[in-house]
This record gives structure tokens, sequence and C-alpha cells, in this order.
């Protein structure tokens, strides 16, 4: 089906704001004992914050009436760090320049909290070219599940079969294909050789190169 829009998701796709996420959450677990390894960090990269806490929390026997306290911190705090220290990711001018030419609505589809999405859009001065943004931080279900981007379709009034969807981890790939949508990834550069990408349709180091080849092989 002929392309008309795409969806990017935020946190380490258009900002460089992972890293700060994790710095925000070390300083808050520090508090109740807890230590994570960037390798501990890896494994729930793309989750909410509603569930990155409970799942380390339940694995340092942390009571889970604490939950929605250090959720809350760790997203209070991040949104601070990321507001003073984030910084654009490479290709991010370009890929909006290049969708823009195209006449593509746009869209933003995040798992982080509907704060974040209004900063990006005044940050990135976008907020006049985004046709509409979804939040996975109420929904039932975040990503893997593929409510968010099928929520981002709806309101662009877009068939999810006609979206192109740009993404940096794994569960919003898996979100992404689960929308039917075609999905390029561009992961950081230790993950990069992750045989699991070979579930998406491209595969790109930045999204600086993302090109007119790329865009009329995924528009067939």
């Amino acid at each position: 089906m002929k392309k008309t829009a795409v969806i990017f998701d935020i946190d380490g796709l258009l900002i460089n704001s992972e890293p700060l996420w994790n710095k925000a959450a070390t300083e808050i677990f520090r508090q109740y004992g807890i230590s994570l390894t960037e390798q501990q960090y890896a494994t729930t990269t793309g989750l909410r914050s509603k569930e990155f806490v409970a799942y380390w929390l339940q694995q340092f026997n942390v009571p889970a009436s604490q939950n929605e306290i250090v959720e809350k911190k760790v997203v209070d705090l991040a949104l601070q760090i990321i507001d003073q220290d984030a910084t654009l990711m490479p290709g991010v001018e370009h890929i909006f320049e290049f969708f823009l030419q195209r006449d593509f609505k746009m869209g933003l589809a995040t798992s982080s909290p509907v704060q974040l999405i209004e900063w990006v859009k005044d940050k990135l001065g976008i907020r006049s070219y985004i046709h509409a943004s979804s939040s996975a931080q109420h929904l039932p279900f975040a990503k893997p599940h593929p409510q968010v981007y099928l929520d981002c379709a709806a309101a662009m009034h877009t068939n999810p079969l006609s979206c192109i969807c740009f993404e940096d981890s794994f569960y919003g790939m898996i979100a992404a294909k689960a929308a039917r949508m075609t999905c390029v990834v561009v992961p950081s550069a230790d993950h990069i050789k992750l045989e699991h990408w070979g579930a998406a349709d491209l595969k790109l180091s930045s999204l600086q190169n993302f090109g007119a080849l790329h865009f009329n092989m995924l528009n067939n």
C-alpha cells in the first residue's frame, strides 16, 4: 500500500535521552539500595517507566507499595535532566525535511509521558508539522503492544498499512510490526549487530542515512 504517513518514536531516536532516563533511575534507585549495570538497563530499554520501575523493584524485593512513588520520582527527575542535557540524535533535521518535502502526515508515538511529547515538539520546533501524537503512559499496555501506534494512525485518519515507523528499541519494533506498519530501526551502535533486528523492514545506523532509495524500496 502507498505510504502517506510517518510515525517517530522519541527516546533514543529523536533525542539522546535513554542515558538520561538511566541516570535518573540510578539516582532514585540508589535510595532503595538498587544498583544496575548497563547490561541490566539494556534488558528493559523501551519499557515505559511504570513497567521499568515495577520490574526492577520486584527483582530487588522492594515492596510493590513503593512502585508509584518511585516511578513519579524517576519521571520527575528524568524530565528535569532531559530538559537540561538532552541533545538531538544525528539526522533528525534531515528526516523531518525528507518527509515534509513529500507532504507526509507526521506523528509521534512513545511509551514516555505526555510531558515529554510536548517538550520535544517545542525543542525540535516541529509542533506545526505533527498531525498527531500518542503516549502509552495511561494505556492498559505499552510497547511491545501495538496500541500506541494504532492510536496515532487513527488520530491521523490513516490506515496503519500506509505508515512508516522509525524505532530504536526492540519493543518498539515489535509494536510497529504488530500494528502492521512498515518499520525502520535505528539501533544504538552497541546493539546494531543483534540478530533480532531482522524483523524490521530496514535497519540503519543513523537517521541521516535514510534516502530516496530506501523510501522507494519501502513504498512499493
